[in-house]
């Protein structure tokens, strides 16, 4: 290789340089970004305060004032409607059965299922989330889950999304708490 080869490979990768270089800083000039006086994405989240302890005693006008949950639930039973409440479980009804003594689908079925205990019996196998939670299931548990059923037992089984509509969940609550022995 003499020299003439040289300086044209040199003179090659010179130029291939100079015009990134050029094209950088007129890419630079076209798109300029600008950037934000603080940087990053605001992300609303609802802090409450913690509690000073488990001895923390409660403030007078907690005592007084009901979740605002229970008192809604209440008022929005008073107008909700057993059988709208059908219409709209139609959709449980791929997996779950209403009846007296109906079989278990996918899920169990939830006939008498107010004030029954959660995760046990009717011969159903429950998701491990669902045993562990525990307790029974109240008008307001069901408010809860049947409004988010993964957000309020996480890791349950059930893949439905939830009901969203107050309306519609009362109106469900108001049929399961018709369908059972014990209205």
């Amino acid at each position: 290789m003499d020299s003439f080869d040289i300086n044209k490979f040199l003179g090659v990768l010179l130029g291939t340089c100079i015009v990134l270089l050029v094209t950088h800083f007129i890419a630079q000039a076209i798109f300029a970004p600008v950037m934000p006086a603080k940087p990053g994405f605001k992300i609303d989240v609802k802090e409450e305060p913690a509690a000073a302890g488990k001895d923390a005693k409660p403030a007078a006008s907690d005592k007084e004032a009901k979740p605002a949950s229970v008192e809604s639930l209440g008022k929005r039973l008073q107008n909700a409607s057993a059988e709208k409440g059908a219409e709209i479980a139609k959709k449980c009804a791929a997996c779950h059965t209403f009846e007296k003594g109906g079989p278990n689908r996918v899920g169990p079925n939830l006939y008498g299922i107010v004030g029954e205990p959660r995760g046990h019996g009717r011969g159903f196998n429950f998701s491990a989330a669902m045993k562990a939670k525990g307790g029974t299931w109240t008008l307001d548990e069901l408010d809860k889950f049947l409004a988010n059923p993964k957000e309020y037992i996480p890791g349950t089984a059930m893949s439905f999304a939830g009901v969203p509509k107050d309306s519609e969940r009362t109106d469900i609550i108001a049929y399961l708490r018709k369908n059972s022995d014990k209205p």
